[in-house]
């Protein structure tokens, strides 16, 4: 059993693989759990059964992340004592953890990498030379990050960003039992996820507007400019449900019976190489997909046979495939059974114990 401070103060509260995967493998493992997080910010209930702490929100450029930045070490110093471990997930709490290493009786420093930064920088609406320039410097920040700390990696191609191996824990998803459901009358689609333009929200929009005898059923927090047009649309449009940030068991509850769960993700780097959860919570709960060809939404689609894939910006094709399934519920359901099957092979519950016992045997070397 070991003592465990996890913080994070850019990601949700809820975020599902920090809370609903991470930790709950944790709690189930027999280790203590001290969950630090921007929950007043985000409007986020503490979870019962967890000590928490409430942390500032880092959003905005640089210096307006300063505040939550300072916060952060300022609680892992504080900490320090009476803690094994300490398990950021957040780039800019990567000089709080130096920090840390540097301070007697310091706890085992562990840097969760799930997400692609550098590829976020090249996505910004930034000159093309601040954006090579901070995409080195990333690179050299992440290599100086090995040396110093542990690394868990979301993805296996994430490895190629580091020179030493370091352990893959995949974004996989729990699967519930006495699946693949049937899809509802009258049918409904639906989209589960953070949401901006790259993300897809104009063609969700768009879907609706051509499907109107088919729900549209959009789960997630939205950027403000996007909140604000999906709001508009689902004022005008009857078959468009926005129901905005939802609970992640909430969430979840309305995948089963879906015809399709939509990724409608842009041609970016960013998402290129990393599988999106959604498409495996979409498996796991006996959903098909539809996806664009991002290279491993793709693979995993074709390599599973449990959706479709059609263009960047392909409306259109979205289109005849919802309603090529509706028209044929023996394929959507074979499509979905395929899914569903798929997903069981990488259930949460073997790699969320094998996530527990890495950080179990570390916190064991150092006590060594």
């Amino acid at each position: 059993m070991a003592r465990i401070l996890v913080v994070t103060v850019a990601h949700p509260p809820e975020d599902a693989r920090i809370r609903h995967r991470e930790i709950a493998a944790l709690v189930e493992f027999g280790h203590v759990v001290t969950y630090a997080a921007p929950f007043r910010a985000f409007s986020a209930s503490r979870p019962a059964g967890l000590r928490c702490v409430d942390l500032p929100r880092s959003a905005g450029g640089l210096f307006r992340r300063v505040p939550a930045m300072v916060a952060a070490a300022r609680l892992m110093v504080r900490e320090r004592g009476s803690q094994d471990l300490v398990l950021i997930h957040d780039p800019e709490l990567l000089p709080a953890l130096a920090l840390l290493r540097v301070l007697p009786h310091h706890p085992v420093t562990v840097w969760d990498v799930h997400e692609d930064v550098p590829a976020q920088v090249a996505m910004l609406a930034l000159p093309a030379v601040v954006k090579v320039v901070g995409s080195r410097v990333l690179a050299v920040v992440e290599r100086l990050a090995e040396r110093s700390f542990h690394l868990l990696l979301a993805e296996t191609a994430y490895q190629q960003r580091f020179r030493r191996p370091h352990p893959v824990v995949p974004n996989s998803v729990r699967v519930p039992p006495g699946g693949p459901w049937p899809a509802e009358d009258p049918p409904r689609v639906v989209y589960l996820g953070a949401l901006t333009r790259a993300r897809g929200s104009d063609e969700l929009i768009a879907l609706a507007e051509r499907l109107p005898e088919v729900e549209v059923e959009v789960l997630g927090n939205a950027k403000a400019d996007v909140e604000e047009d999906l709001r508009a649309a689902a004022a005008r449009l009857p078959n468009l449900s926005y129901r905005g940030f939802v609970p992640n068991n909430e969430a979840l509850g309305r995948l089963a019976g879906a015809l399709a769960g939509l990724s409608l993700l842009h041609d970016e780097a960013n998402y290129a190489h990393s599988e999106p959860t959604k498409i495996m919570e979409y498996m796991a709960h006996g959903v098909p997909s539809i996806t664009t060809p991002n290279a491993a939404s793709r693979e995993l689609v074709e390599r599973t046979g449990g959706g479709a894939v059609v263009g960047f910006g392909d409306v259109a094709g979205a289109v005849g495939a919802i309603r090529a399934w509706d028209r044929d519920r023996g394929a959507r359901d074979a499509a979905a059974a395929r899914a569903y099957t798929s997903a069981s092979d990488r259930d949460w519950a073997i790699d969320g114990a094998r996530f527990a016992r890495v950080l179990q045997e570390w916190v064991e070397a150092a006590r060594g």
